[in-house]
């Protein structure tokens, strides 16, 4: 007979995403960044016609990329975090290091190859959710 709590496991399970060099599963360390086409020739790499996707990006100025994004993953055995472009097919993820191309394409990403002349202390605060953090300013009486 079964357990009751082998039964009802509707919990959701961890995404089957793996290491690309080592083959060992990779922990996500940053949210996921939706992709998005505005022109032609980039849905046209993604199996739309060249007449739909004209007609696509006349009517809508940019056209969302579903099943695709870009997101940062830490790897145990390579120890570093790599930036890669996530597309998902049904239950399976391919991945691939994401390209200067997709960056472009990103929706709310902040580029990884910072402007050398913004200070430390700015690229923190952009990067606070919601930015308030005051953990950077000392209170004064």
């Amino acid at each position: 007979m079964q357990r009751r709590c082998d039964k009802n496991r509707k919990r959701s399970q961890r995404r089957a995403i793996y290491c690309p060099i080592h083959n060992c599963y990779m922990d996500s360390v940053s949210q996921k960044y939706g992709l998005f086409a505005e022109q032609p020739g980039q849905l046209q790499k993604r199996g739309i016609a060249r007449r739909e996707a004209m007609i696509l990006v006349a009517a809508k100025t940019t056209v969302s990329l579903n099943g695709e994004w870009l997101e940062a993953f830490w790897c145990k055995e390579c120890q570093e975090t790599k930036w890669y472009h996530v597309h998902k097919n049904g239950t399976t993820y391919n991945l691939a290091i994401a390209s200067e191309e997709l960056w472009r394409q990103a929706t709310g990403v902040i580029d990884p190859h910072r402007n050398p002349s913004v200070g430390e202390f700015t690229y923190r605060q952009s990067r606070t959710l919601g930015g308030k953090s005051v953990k950077d300013f000392s209170v004064m009486n």
